[in-house]
Parts: structure tokens; C-alpha cells; sequence
């Protein structure tokens, strides 16, 4: 079975907006539904990995459409995902200053929930699946093929050795690894030096990633590995 593609609908108006996320549910879509600018991006913060399609009405609370755009096109996830404007018809200017911004689309309100699927179905399908890249833990972003590791939307300057750390522990959350294996996961020349050499890795990753190098955790006596308390809260 096909995973469900995930999309962001952010609209105000409360009983279009449940109409239009049932329908898409039922049509075997998954719908992340904010209905204010504030909720909007609690979502991007907390479900950046999974949203692959956005929708945004651009007159919403507290943040508009447009603002939320700009954060989409800035983050380090979602920074390519399509992004479809819903527009009043009157409001050309609007419209214009979205696909400006990097909307990818625009659907005229009201509109049928038959020509929003389309609209839809039509940006997925031209879509590359670059969400497989990401590996997402809280605030921290892993590209497992530009091979960088993101706290919120900034890079860690992280060495060759940090990033195989990094990945070898988001990829496998539920291991704790000794350090031998730590050792012979690197490779190279490591593979032949004392176990402290695993100490200073840890060390230079967890200062690198600052409020977030709780993340990893000293397991004594075992090893190290991801902090299970944190990824499951």
C-alpha cells in the first residue's frame, strides 16, 4: 500500500475547512488542518517531515497566508513542497503577489471540492519525492542526501565523522550502540584507536548541537544512542 500524502490546509472558516479535509481524507489524503496563522506554523514546526502539499487561505488570523508562504519557502524542509494559494475572486492582486512569493498554484473561492483535488492531484503527481530524504527528531532535520544536519531552519557545521554519527543514530533510534560498533561504523583508521576516540565524537556532536544535545544520550555501561524519552514525547 501507498503512503498517504500529507497536506497542510490552512483556512479560517471552520465548516469548509472540515468539509474540504473530509473529502480529501476520504479521497486517501492526510490533512493537517490549522485554522490560524499561530496553529499553522505549530504545524510546520512539529510535522515538518511529513507535510508534502500546502494550502493556504491567505486572509487568516494572526498570520496571514503569505507570511506563511515565506516561512515555507525559507525552511529547510519544505522549502520545495507545492504550495497552493485559495484566493477570493476579486482579489487579482492578491493572487499575484502569492505566485510572487513561490505558490505554485492559486484556486479562486469558493471552489468545488472536486477542482481542489485536482488542483491537488495534479502538483503531487509533478512532485519529486524529496520528503524521503528527512529525518526528522523535534527541532533537528537530517538530509540524508545533501548529507547536513539542521537545528530548526539553521545548518550545524558538523565534520564527515559527526554527520555518520548523526545519521547512524536517527536512522536506528531504538539501538544503543557500544563504542566498538561506534568504531567500526566510522571506519577508516578509527576503527584501530581506543575507545576515547568514540568519547570526543560524542563530545565535539553534542556541543555542536547545543539545546538540542540532549538528543543523544550516555546509556552507562552499554553505549550511546537517542534519547527515547525525548523522540517519544
Amino acid at each position: 500500500m501507498q503512503p498517504k500524502h500529507t497536506i497542510l490546509l490552512v483556512e479560517d472558516e471552520k465548516e469548509p475547512a472540515d468539509m474540504l479535509a473530509n473529502f480529501l481524507e476520504l479521497e486517501d489524503y492526510q490533512v493537517l488542518t490549522a485554522y490560524d496563522g499561530k496553529q499553522a506554523l505549530q504545524l510546520i514546526e512539529e510535522k515538518a517531515g511529513e507535510i508534502q502539499l500546502a494550502i493556504l487561505d491567505i486572509m487568516v488570523p494572526h498570520i496571514d497566508g503569505k507570511e506563511i508562504c515565506r516561512v515555507i519557502r525559507r525552511h529547510p524542509i519544505l522549502s520545495d513542497i507545492p504550495v497552493i494559494f485559495l484566493t477570493a475572486k476579486d482579489k487579482e492582486k492578491d493572487e499575484i503577489e502569492g505566485l510572487e512569493l513561490g505558490a505554485d498554484d492559486y484556486i479562486p473561492k469558493p471552489a468545488s471540492l472536486k477542482l481542489v483535488k485536482t488542483h491537488i492531484d495534479s502538483l503531487i503527481r509533478r512532485q519529486q519525492p524529496q520528503n524521503s530524504k528527512w529525518i526528522q527528531y523535534k527541532d533537528l532535520y537530517l538530509d540524508t542526501v545533501g548529507k547536513d544536519l539542521y537545528y530548526k531552519d539553521e545548518r550545524i557545521d558538523v565534520t564527515s565523522t559527526e554527520y555518520v554519527l548523526a545519521e547512524m543514530f536517527f536512522q536506528n533510534p531504538k539501538v544503543v550502540f557500544s563504542r566498538q560498533q561506534i568504531l567500526e561504523h566510522i571506519g577508516d583508521d578509527d576503527k584501530f584507536v581506543f575507545d576515547r576516540t568514540v568519547d570526543v565524537h560524542i563530545k565535539n556532536l553534542r556541543l555542536k548541537l547545543g539545546d538540542a544535545a540532549d538528543i543523544i544520550k550516555t546509556y552507562r555501561g552499554l553505549g550511546y544512542g537517542m534519547n527515547r524519552d525525548l523522540i517519544r514525547a
